[in-house]
């Protein structure tokens, strides 16, 4: 039933994808046909994979950076009152400030590099990371702390078998709300400052008022975002959550 719905879904879209095509134009919105075409000629002059890996690994190092300190950061201020009230400014300031004012100072302290960029990416999604696992550490049981205390589990220990089963469900979150900013992002620093990527072909592409371009590339870049979010995050908040109760 579950997949009649989507085949639905994606049928419906089509149906608007034509009929917007036909009252706008090729010009302003090319057809399905079209945009598929592109695809095929981009993916066989390989340029559409090339531009794909290259910001999926973009992704990949922005996004286990930020995950990786916010983690830590997040659970040190969520179990530590001092690092709370000395953090939490700069949260809130991190949380506030646009993701091109970050962008453009990481570009002129650093370069057009890759690592700033990188950097610029992760900076923007390590708030949000930071935050989610804080309340879950802030939720976490302190009667298994006793237990552990009073079994005298070591650091290593405590943290696998207490703390990252607890906080399991907040790092799921924090994945799934990170992946989704992090993927909008790379591509207005590929668009900003890269020479390669899905978001520097997306900028060429408008530079030519090519909009055929523009959603071969775009549409390429959901399929790929939709794919790791079936395969990937979705089994593993399912995996993490599978001790809750479910409701009817």
């Amino acid at each position: 039933m579950n997949a009649v719905a989507r085949l639905a879904s994606i049928a419906l879209l089509l149906a608007v994808w034509f009929a917007g095509a036909h009252l706008a134009g090729a010009r302003l919105l090319p057809g399905p046909q079209a945009v598929g075409l592109a695809i095929i000629q981009e993916a066989r002059s390989g340029a559409l994979a090339f531009n794909l890996g290259v910001t999926l690994l973009r992704v990949a190092a922005a996004f286990a950076i930020a995950m990786a300190l916010g983690t830590v950061l997040g659970l040190a201020m969520g179990r530590l009152p001092l690092a709370d009230r000395l953090g939490d400014p700069w949260l809130v300031v991190l949380l506030n400030l646009p993701a091109l004012v970050i962008i453009v100072l990481a570009y002129v302290w650093a370069g057009l590099t890759e690592t700033a960029a990188i950097a610029a990416v992760a900076l923007n999604k390590l708030p949000i990371a930071t935050v989610t696992v804080r309340e879950g550490a802030r939720a976490l049981d302190r009667s298994l702390d006793e237990m552990a205390t009073v079994f005298r589990l070591s650091r290593w220990v405590r943290l696998r078998h207490v703390v990252l089963p607890q906080l399991a469900p907040y790092l799921a979150a924090a994945t799934r709300a990170g992946l989704s900013l992090v993927w909008k992002i790379v591509l207005i620093v590929e668009l900003l400052g890269r020479p390669n990527g899905v978001g520097f072909e997306i900028g060429v592409a408008f530079q030519l008022f090519d909009v055929t371009r523009i959603l071969a590339y775009a549409l390429a870049f959901v399929a790929v975002m939709l794919a790791i979010e079936t395969f990937l995050v979705q089994p593993f908040e399912r995996h993490v959550s599978r001790w809750r109760p479910r409701t009817a």
